[in-house]
């Protein structure tokens, strides 16, 4: 059985297809398609996170944006106030943060000061503010950083990018830093979502030791551990599955499961995105299985022998060992 449905295929999974399809809009449509999933912009590591988390509270924004954003507002020097009297990381007018600052950590308090409320809040901010102009004319990208520096009435007065000096050059510079490419060559969103729409394409079909290539489904070899002989099935092993996908946006990854561990960038739980591999094993040496991570806590495998391609939990086995990240750098003869 295979299918063209996302959600359908992970309802038919147990999977919560909301996340997952969530997950592949945020991967394919939240960013734009030349930018990388990670960051160029270099932002202090005491608000990573939540730059990463707040990158994503519409599709208009972007963390890399949103980084871009308030290093230029206030270069993460959060004591700074303008000589206009804007304050904190985001730079926000005192009138602004009033009407638009949000309680980010819950603690019971609108802190402009906070970065846990600063961050948040300028998210949120922009993406009202790209609501606001969203039937203006021209680039929508644009206008919204004008309308967060000059505000919404503005651009809506002048039909696009007003003709301020300041605001020009602060949407230059934000659209500039936000496009630099992100050290290490990680792959793009829409590369991301190609990852993993091709590995979907293959729900349901067949589990063959040994099977898979980077140019599909493929008969396999002999033999398993436990004795399968993938030799007359037409299907894929788990990192069967893996090479075809990534081989898609022109990642050549390692035939094997613990090759391929090896050939990416190694990752921590918390900073794991659709796309990134989810391994099982007891050492890098013993890792046995890989599966391509899409959102939700659920991932795409070819489980074993006997299963078909299929959406699973990634605590559906009990030696998840880690998670990493191929980078176009592996694209090179192995």
């Amino acid at each position: 059985m295979k299918t063209n449905a996302l959600g359908v295929a992970a309802l038919a999974m147990g999977a919560t297809a909301a996340v997952i399809v969530a997950a592949l809009v945020q991967a394919a449509g939240a960013t734009p398609a030349g930018q990388a999933l990670g960051l160029s912009v270099s932002v202090p590591d005491q608000y990573k996170r939540l730059v990463e988390d707040a990158g994503t509270t519409c599709p208009e924004v972007t963390p890399n944006l949103l980084a871009a954003l308030l290093q230029t507002e206030s270069e993460f020097q959060n004591g700074r106030t303008s000589k206009a009297g804007a304050q904190g990381l985001a730079q926000f007018m005192p009138s602004t943060w009033e009407a638009e600052g949000i309680d980010g950590n819950r603690d019971g308090k609108r802190d402009v000061w906070d970065p846990e409320d600063a961050i948040p809040s300028a998210a949120k901010y922009l993406c009202k503010v790209a609501g606001d102009t969203k039937d203006v004319s021209g680039d929508k990208q644009g206008n919204m950083l004008a309308a967060y520096n000059a505000g919404p009435q503005a651009v809506v007065k002048w039909g696009g990018i007003p003709p301020y000096g300041e605001t020009q050059d602060y949407v230059k510079s934000i659209k500039a830093l936000a496009s630099k490419p992100v050290a290490g060559g990680m792959a793009t969103a829409a590369q991301i979502a190609t990852v993993i729409l091709t590995a979907e394409h293959e729900v349901g079909m067949p589990y063959s030791w040994g099977g898979g290539n980077a140019n599909g489904a493929s008969t396999g070899s002999c033999c398993s551990p436990n004795g399968s002989s993938g030799v007359n099935i037409v299907g894929f092993d788990c990192s069967g599955l893996v090479v075809y996908a990534y081989a898609q946006i022109g990642i050549k990854l390692p035939r094997t499961a613990a090759e391929q561990y090896s050939a990416s960038e190694p990752i921590k739980r918390e900073e794991i995105r659709p796309g990134d591999l989810v391994f099982y094993g007891s050492s890098p040496a013993g890792i046995h299985h890989v599966g391509i991570y899409v959102g939700g806590g659920y991932m795409i495998e070819a489980p074993r022998p006997g299963t078909d391609v299929r959406f699973s939990p990634i605590t559906s086995q009990s030696d998840l060992y880690g998670f990493a990240r191929p980078v176009p750098q592996t694209n090179k003869e192995i």
